[in-house]
């Protein structure tokens, strides 16, 4: 069940009618500045949450695509990634422009991430997060439709904290979750 779900989940991220980008190409404009509540973006675990959040809500639930604008560097990528059905391993570019045009429709279905467990590694003024996650289509299902791990890069600018890409790739029966980036039992 959770292979049908993966598929299909990852087949509306990584075609949703646009074709894969070479690594050189450029992902459509960059996204352009928005004003950012202080508190979303004053830690790590902060931008994270407010990342989570504003993915996250009921079917028909509009998302704050500013806020969601806010988080992220003018500069920012998103990068889903997968296995067609051919077996080829495949890398998707966008901007947050691009996400919202390509994922947001499939979200206001009913999407609820949230993340189960982070590995923070920092050094100065950047950081890098390993975060596990599950996503389920309603807040209160028992069971999670698919699970994965994002990889944040983060850089702090000496006033706040911004998303620089978000890599991530969904759980597979090929490729489970290692137990260190899971919840401790």
């Amino acid at each position: 069940m959770r292979n049908a779900l993966f598929a299909a989940a990852a087949a509306a991220v990584l075609s949703a009618g646009q074709p894969v980008l070479a690594q050189d190409q450029a992902p459509a404009a960059a996204t352009t500045a928005v004003q950012a509540n202080p508190a979303d973006v004053e830690s790590i675990e902060a931008i994270l949450a407010a990342v989570y959040d504003v993915i996250s809500g009921d079917a028909g639930q509009a998302r704050d695509w500013d806020r969601f604008r806010s988080l992220f560097h003018p500069s920012a990528r998103l990068i889903p990634t997968g296995i067609r059905p051919s077996g080829e391993a495949v890398a998707s570019f966008a901007s947050p422009e691009d996400y919202i045009t390509r994922s947001g429709p499939a979200l206001m279905q009913g999407f609820h991430e949230k993340s189960i467990a982070d590995r923070v590694e920092r050094f100065g003024h950047i950081a890098h997060v390993w975060s596990t996650y599950e996503a389920r289509r309603q807040a209160d299902d028992a069971e999670p439709m698919l699970r994965g791990i994002n990889t944040f890069q983060l850089w702090n600018d000496g006033q706040r904290w911004w998303v620089m890409n978000i890599l991530w790739q969904a759980e597979s029966d090929a490729y489970p979750i290692p137990a260190e980036y899971l919840p401790p039992q």
